[in-house]
């Protein structure tokens, strides 16, 4: 079977069309830094939860991860990250693309002993850089080190899950990849793997790159999207875009570069989407 990451091909273009005035005002949201947050809520709804997270960040900084990992954690702020997604104890839940697993550990943390978390990889990803992926993952999870969290090396068309058991999913700076790097088909395929699987009510956290409009091309070459379309791909498969956080925004990024270069890496303009699996 052709799975949606077995190759990089060519990228496929998908335009951005307005889709109505909410997906303007969630564009805007996007647009908005300095708050920590901007929900996307009728006058009926419940308010966002508050970002407080002591205890976690807490737990993050004082365990036995890597230095290298709470070296990271000043850009890439996960405990914060953690609580506008909703993630709590007891939960299941699943690192899309995990990679080396550094969101896996801090889910594993987040959800606790009574939680469980699918660290996922693809063959591609194992075998990127010779192999690294493949090392970094194992050595993450060597000696039974992460007890709550059970690796998944398999295709996301084929994850082995069942229907409706996952509370939350998260996929972190990747979906680039696989709506530019493989095409707006495989993109919609992987959304609806995920819709799958999650519980109804369950959450899709989604982190990425931020890019700018109408500069599809460049974005591809530099690892970065345009938000808009990452929403026009999440609604077109079911998702409802629930609120945005600016929690990693950083508006001095020179989004003209690659996100690898030097003077970015790491610390990269990016935004955060919760995304929520209809009741």
């Amino acid at each position: 079977m052709r799975t949606p990451f077995a190759r990089l091909p060519a990228h496929a273009d998908s335009p951005l069309r307005a889709r109505s005035p909410r997906l303007l005002s969630i564009l805007l949201c996007l647009m908005l830094l300095g708050s920590g947050g901007c929900a996307l809520f009728t006058e009926d709804s419940a308010p966002p939860e508050p970002l407080e997270t002591p205890d976690l960040s807490k737990r993050l900084a004082t365990g036995d991860r890597t230095a290298a990992d709470k070296a990271s954690d000043a850009g890439r702020r996960p405990a914060t990250v953690v609580a506008f997604l909703g993630i709590a104890p007891g939960m299941t839940v699943i690192d899309v693309l995990a990679s080396g697993g550094y969101y896996s550990e801090v889910l594993a943390e987040a959800v606790g002993p009574d939680g469980r978390v699918y660290a996922q990889n693809i063959a591609f990803v194992l075998k990127m850089r010779d192999g690294s992926v493949e090392k970094a993952i194992s050595a993450r999870l060597a000696g039974d080190r992460l007890g709550n969290v059970e690796r998944l090396d398999r295709e996301i068309d084929d994850l082995g899950l069942a229907p409706r058991s996952i509370d939350a999913a998260l996929t972190a700076l990747n979906f680039h990849d696989v709506l530019d790097g493989r095409s707006p088909e495989a993109a919609h395929a992987v959304l609806l793997a995920l819709l799958d699987v999650l519980k109804p009510g369950g959450v899709l956290g989604l982190i990425d790159h931020a890019g700018d409009p109408g500069a599809d091309e460049m974005n591809k070459q530099n690892h970065r999207i345009d938000p808009a379309r990452v929403i026009t791909a999440v609604e077109a498969a079911g998702f409802q875009v629930e609120a945005t956080s600016d929690v990693l925004r950083n508006p001095s990024d020179d989004r003209t570069q690659s996100v690898f270069a030097p003077d970015v890496r790491g610390r990269t303009d990016r935004f955060v989407l919760r995304l929520r699996k209809p009741l």
